[in-house]
């Protein structure tokens, strides 16, 4: 799955450094919300529940290092526009799995 392509104007005056970390946690929420939504094909009730704790998990951790380069609101927003895109495409290809 393909990260969101939003930039902020705060990252548009950051060093590329701050930009590239942005952008794999961008990739990492989205890889993410991608492998959670996966399990429901594939695992077992107690394995889906472990799952998809680690998956919210690592999606916590990304967002906690999210805000190490932006403000609350657009590190908060990148995880929304994650989630967002992730369900359009799921539903846009009738891909219920």
């Amino acid at each position: 799955m393909a990260a969101c392509s939003h930039t902020s104007a705060r990252e548009d005056g950051m060093n590329e450094t701050n930009r590239s970390e942005i952008a794999r946690l961008r990739e990492q929420i989205a890889l993410e919300y991608q492998a959670s939504h996966a399990v429901f094909t594939s695992f077992t009730a107690t394995a889906r529940h472990d799952f998809i704790s680690k998956r919210e998990e690592n999606i916590g951790a990304c967002f906690e290092e999210l805000k190490q380069y932006l403000p609350f609101n657009e590190a908060f927003g990148i995880l929304i526009q994650a989630e967002q895109t992730f369900y359009e495409r799921v539903s846009s290809s009738g891909n219920t799995s």
